[in-house]
Order: C-alpha cells, then structure tokens, then sequence
C-alpha cells in the first residue's frame, strides 16, 4: 500500500469513527414522558460496541473516495458514510448469532452476544438499520427526492434481493454443493450489492453524469466481488490473531467457498483478474480516481 493511499484511507476511516457515535448516542426518548435514556443505556452501549469495533471501513471510504474522484466536496456525506457502515455493522452482530455463524470473535473482540447476550445483540442489529434510515431521512439541505433516492438504493441493496437475500443463500449452502455461478450469485448479493450501492448512492448525490454511474458501477463490481473471493482466501491462509475472528470457520461450518471449488491458486489468479476488470472501469477517470485503483488493490492485498 503507497504512503498516499494509506494517509487517504486512515483520513477516511478517522473521519467515519469520529461521526458515528454523535449519530448512534443514547438521547433518551421523544416518545417517553419522562427521561428513558437510563433505561435505553445498555442497548446504546453495545450499539457503540459493536459500531465501533474497527474494521476496515472499505464502504465508507468508498463514499469519501468516490465523491473525489467526482470532483465533489465530501463535506455532507459523513451522514450517507455512516448510514452505510450502520447497516453494514448491523448485518455483521447478526451473522455472527448462533442460529447465523455463530462466531465469538469479531475483530479480535467477543461479538456482541457473547459480550452482552443474543437478545440484546439481535435489539442491536435492528436499532442500526432503522437508525441508518433516519439519517437519509434527515440529510440536512437535500432535496426529498434525492433522500428518497439515497433510501430506495440503500433499501434495495440491504434487502431480500440484495445483503440479506446473499445470506439466506450462504445459510442455505451449508453442506451443499454450489457450482462457481451459484457461489458468485450468493456473494454479489450478500457482500457486493452493499459495496455496489456506496457507490451509487454517492454518486447520486454528487450529480454524476449517467456514464459515469454505469463506470463506477462496473467498477463495484468487481471489487464486492474481489472482496469475498480474498476473505475466502485470507481464511485459509490467516490465522486467528492476524484475522481477528475465527480461522478457517467457512471450512468448519463445510460452507462453499472459491478456493473449495478453483483451488487456491485459481482463487488467487479470479481476484487479480476482478482487480484489472476493476480498473478498467475506470479508465476514463483522471488522477483524483486514484484512491479507488488503490482500494482494488488493497481489497485482494489484504491479509484480514
């Protein structure tokens, strides 16, 4: 990773950490009589908990990185950053649930039921996404319609047809034999449509030109897709401390993954060839795209 793209990322991932817990914070209640906000702690508590665990924060930086390459002003877009990164936390304390993953580790911490319990880690997830909607709801100094915009894509793509109907698939795979079209389909719903629509819903708000969001949806996809072919790598290569979560928990649950069916060099060789198709899609972007060629690469050089 070059120095200028490492500074960008840290700025992106700084910036996204420091605005979600003024838009998550425990503010009691307009639909109590009294002050609830005692009563609302612990479900505030585990909400920040698992907010603000780390992570890379690839979607909001997408955000961030996309608006540059636009030739945008970010200011503004942190709501739209923290919507994305609430519903992607939320799907997160939710697949790592008993009935889900059942994972105890996520970024080298208990997840959130084993540090609270699955009730409250199942309140958790349902706050995040509603509170997400709020947000674009009440982007400040935006017309209706592009908040309507920013909430049918978010709706869409976090949905039946997109993240969740992905992970209906993937929990329906257990033990089952997927060919390589079957295993894309799953992953370009649960783990690249939420990629795909950081994206688009950037460059909704920036204006962009209808070429441009078609480029910069190419582009999407091929990076939501890298980006689950290198977490299937990483997870047989890694170890636990390094990943942060369990190692090898795809192979211990027998669920399908890319190098299970292309062996790992041929896994390997599909994220390079999706990192070129990557940049391709931005050919006719000039320098200030260049943090989005660098996040391709980051995605398929990463060891967690």
């Amino acid at each position: 990773m070059n120095r200028e793209f490492s500074d960008f990322l840290a700025s992106c991932q700084q910036r996204v950490q420091s605005a979600l817990p003024e838009r998550m914070q425990n503010t009691g209640s307009e639909f109590a009589a009294i002050d609830a906000s005692t009563r609302l702690h612990t479900l505030s508590e585990a909400s920040l908990y698992s907010l603000l665990n780390g992570g890379k924060r690839v979607r909001a930086t997408l955000v961030y990185a996309v608006a540059q390459a636009l030739g945008s002003n970010i200011e503004g877009l942190d709501d739209i950053a923290c919507a994305i990164e609430m519903v992607h936390a939320y799907s997160l304390v939710h697949d790592d649930l008993p009935a889900m993953d059942n994972d105890n580790l996520r970024r080298g911490k208990p997840t959130c039921h084993i540090a609270y319990d699955e009730a409250t880690a199942i309140l958790v997830g349902d706050a995040l996404q509603a509170r997400a909607f709020e947000l674009l709801a009440n982007l400040p100094g935006e017309q209706d319609s592009t908040k309507l915009a920013l909430i049918r894509q978010l709706s869409a793509a976090a949905g039946p047809r997109g993240m969740v109907g992905g992970q209906a698939i993937d929990l329906a795979a257990i033990n089952q034999q997927l060919d390589l079209s079957a295993l894309q389909t799953m992953h370009q719903l649960k783990t690249g449509a939420l990629i795909r629509v950081a994206l688009s819903m950037t460059a909704s708000w920036c204006q962009a030109l209808p070429d441009q969001i078609t480029k910069l949806d190419e582009y999407g996809k091929a990076i939501g897709l890298s980006f689950q072919v290198q977490d299937d790598i990483i997870d047989i290569e890694s170890n636990t401390e390094t990943l942060g979560k369990t190692q090898g928990a795809d192979q211990a649950l027998n669920k399908p993954t890319f190098p299970a069916l292309l062996g790992l060099d041929g896994a390997k060789a599909l994220a390079a060839e999706l990192h070129q198709r990557a940049l391709t899609a931005l050919s006719d972007f000039d320098e200030r795209a260049d943090p989005l060629r660098a996040l391709s690469h980051y995605i398929i050089d990463r060891q967690y």
